[in-house]
């Protein structure tokens, strides 16, 4: 049904559904998540506290990529 309504190619759709999604865009997710979180419970801080809350959470993150993430998604 969905195929139908939004006028997709069956075939095309099963192919891409089949792939899986590479492993840096999960954790990519898994941090901007983290650091949305933190940056809801704090929003006056900077990107380097964020990367630390993120990391004291259990997810390794570099600065660098804190910044980033932050500069696209916050």
């Amino acid at each position: 049904m969905t195929c139908r309504v939004l006028k997709l190619s069956r075939q095309p759709y099963y192919r891409w559904l089949a792939t899986s999604t590479p492993e840096a865009d999960v954790v990519e997710a898994y941090w901007a998540n983290a650091l949305f979180d933190v940056h809801r419970d704090g929003p006056e801080f900077a990107y380097r506290y964020f990367a630390d809350e993120v990391e004291a959470s259990g997810q390794p993150m570099a600065v660098r990529s804190a910044w980033w993430l932050c500069s696209a998604y916050i």
